[in-house]
């Protein structure tokens, strides 16, 4: 069971997976992406961006370029910022897996979104992609909509970036097998005050 990161945005996570939870539904676990891990894999927009602005700023010194040189900024910043920005996102983030369902909520930029996949919408086999410093990509269901920032190119969806995804993905198929142990609900409770919705 892992905690949500105690941050700024952890009371309105909170307040919305209380909202979001059905009568009746208990926690199995939750938890939130590694923004490290995604940082890391982005880190190469880092390598990129700041030899770009370096280059936009010597190239404005000289007047070697007019006009060209706010977008040309504007393009050196955003690559610069994209990982920090991914960041931000991840600590709105929260991943959930019920009795019921798997659930990703997300308080980003004012905006509350929940994303639900039921067990009988998810394909048979679970996937773990791995992708280094003990965290992965934890797909549960295919063929999903591309725009979602939790699917990649191919249409996989579930939950990214996740740390010990193996571990995740155990509970996961417990949950869709009936054969989770109480305990851990019990453990979901003492941590997030929320784990049983109640009417």
């Amino acid at each position: 069971m892992d905690e949500i990161r105690a941050t700024r945005f952890s009371p309105g996570l909170r307040r919305l997976c209380a909202e979001t939870l059905q009568h009746g539904e208990h926690v199995l676990w939750q938890g939130q992406p590694d923004g490290v891990a995604r940082m890391m894999m982005w880190r190469c927009l880092w390598w990129i961006g700041f030899p770009w602005l370096l280059l936009t700023v010597v190239a404005v010194r000289n007047n070697w370029i007019g006009q060209a040189a706010q977008p040309l900024v504007m393009i050196g910043v955003a690559m610069v910022a994209a990982p920090l920005v991914m960041l931000l996102q991840d600590l709105q983030t929260l991943y959930l897996i019920t009795d019921r369902r798997a659930l990703i909520l997300r308080t980003a930029w004012g905006r509350q979104t929940v994303s639900q996949t039921s067990f009988e919408a998810m394909d048979a086999v679970l996937e773990i992609l791995d992708i280094g410093g003990g965290a992965g990509h934890l797909n549960f269901a295919s063929r999903q909509s591309t725009r979602s920032p939790d699917t990649d190119y191919t249409g996989r969806y579930g939950f990214r970036c996740v740390r010990d995804a193996p571990r995740v993905r155990d509970i996961l198929e417990g949950a869709r097998a009936g054969t989770m142990r109480r305990s851990h609900t019990e453990k979901a409770a003492g941590l997030t005050g929320v784990a049983t919705r109640n009417a």
